[in-house]
């Protein structure tokens, strides 16, 4: 009995992170303008909704690396708080989501708050998004001219970057790797 109780929550727990690792890398994908990434984490019936554009998962990360590019130099998705249900093969998640975005020019910033609000299904053993739709909860704008002060450039902090020269694609992680700095 204990070891079928066992086998239950490993499985349990092993579904739980397989969904949050989905999360997490849906983000990585909008942050590094990642294309085959971000499409990946949609089934290819899946639908994306970000307010009025309503988009199906495999043309989603095309919509919104041309809007992210349009209205931002840079920008990070970082996911806090999850809560996950999840019944068999389908999944009910609430993302909380914190999006920064440096406006262009790096003078100014904005940080949107929101939600994803998933349903995650689990087809042919993997498990992705079927329909998300996402909230705005807050939203503020602020000064980051900062970035551009001449003591926070000599400090020489590594800054992001589009794409798969990012160092968070390098691997295995050198200091002799090239990086873009601020």
């Amino acid at each position: 009995m204990q070891l079928a109780h066992l086998g239950r929550d490993v499985a349990y727990l092993k579904d739980r992170l397989a969904i949050q690792d989905l999360i997490a890398l849906h983000a990585r994908g909008h942050d590094r303008h990642d294309v085959d990434l971000l499409t990946s984490a949609y089934h290819e019936d899946g639908v994306d909704e970000h307010g009025h554009a309503i988009n199906p998962g495999p043309l989603y990360a095309q919509w919104s690396n041309a809007v992210h590019a349009a209205g931002s130099d840079q920008h990070l998705h970082n996911i806090t708080t999850h809560l996950c249900d999840i019944d068999g093969d389908v999944a009910h998640c609430e993302s909380y989501v914190m999006v920064s975005l440096l406006d262009p020019g790096a003078k100014t910033a904005r940080i949107i708050n929101g939600r994803y609000i998933d349903r995650v299904e689990r087809r042919d053993g993997e498990w992705k998004i079927a329909l998300r739709r996402s909230t705005v909860d807050t939203l503020i704008t602020g000064d980051a001219s900062i970035l551009q002060h001449p003591r926070f450039i000599e400090q020489g902090y590594i800054k992001g970057v589009r794409d798969k020269t990012d160092i968070s694609y390098q691997k295995p992680l050198s200091l002799d790797t090239p990086v873009t700095l601020w």
